[in-house]
């Protein structure tokens, strides 16, 4: 059974005007194709830096973060969610899996997007551009977030009995909350952490026709453990990137058509 159909055969002068051997996703493809690269960088990197600029922006509302810490904590537990105490206990019955889970934390969020979204632009570049719209919607859609609902993460909360693994065990990517200018530590709602590892499974399924192409919801699985049992977010942190993602994609996604019929796996 055909799963994505054969893209439209382009217009003969668009045929004639392409290198020979030039596939169909090719920037010279039409308006399918892939971006140029340069322009797709500078856009990549204008966005990048307007994202981390919100952040900042965001950043400074102290006890309007607590109050809502509260707030969301106190709604879980009426919710009877889980509780995010359990799942840390878990993780601290050994040192190797929590230094694990906090390289996890630290080091996989920007390179896996970033090898992500080099791998669709060269390999499946028909899927390129819903992708990237995908992700830049989710981002604002959580940037206005953070503007709006200032939210401490549970390692702040002392009622919550978490602890900061990162602190405690390494390796740490936040310095002193009052000291640090590179982030808004008080922006734990939505989780972009989950909402992006959601971005990367969702694109890699879409994009292949493997069976083994299931595995990869195996990523934003870990990343939420991963980022609840460090204590960095609450289960409704990580609730609402997804929700903003179920609402982004069927806005988002292109006509059947556009997509390629036979997409070859690598």
């Amino acid at each position: 059974m055909r799963l994505i159909e054969q893209p439209p055969r382009p217009a003969r002068a668009l045929t004639r005007l392409r290198r020979p051997g030039t596939p169909p996703g090719d920037p010279h493809g039409g308006p399918g194709g892939r971006p140029r690269p340069v322009r797709e960088l500078v856009l990549i990197a204008v966005l990048f830096g307007v994202y981390k600029i919100g952040r900042v922006l965001a950043a400074g509302r102290v006890s309007e973060a607590f109050g809502n810490a509260h707030r969301i904590w106190d709604l879980e537990r009426s919710l009877d969610l889980p509780s995010e105490t359990g799942l840390q206990q878990g993780l601290l019955q050994s040192e190797l899996l929590v230094h694990a889970a906090n390289c996890y934390y630290a080091y996989v969020h920007f390179p896996a997007m970033a090898a992500f979204l080099l791998w669709v632009y060269l390999r499946r570049p028909v899927h390129y551009r819903w992708i990237r719209r995908t992700l830049v919607a989710l981002t604002a859609a959580g940037l206005v977030l953070h503007l709006l609902v200032p939210l401490a993460p549970p390692r702040m909360l002392t009622r919550t009995g978490l602890i900061d693994t990162a602190a405690r065990f390494g390796p740490a990517v936040y310095g002193a909350p009052e000291s640090d200018t590179m982030a808004n530590q008080y922006a734990a709602m939505p989780s972009l952490h989950i909402g992006w590892a959601a971005v990367i499974a969702l694109g890699l399924i879409v994009s292949s026709r493997t069976r083994w192409r299931w595995l990869w919801l195996l990523h934003p699985a870990a990343t939420v453990a991963v980022v609840v049992a460090t204590a960095n977010h609450y289960w409704l942190d990580g609730a609402v990137a997804l929700a903003l993602l179920a609402v982004t994609v069927p806005l988002l996604t292109p006509p059947a058509r556009t997509f390629a019929r036979n997409v070859p796996d690598s």
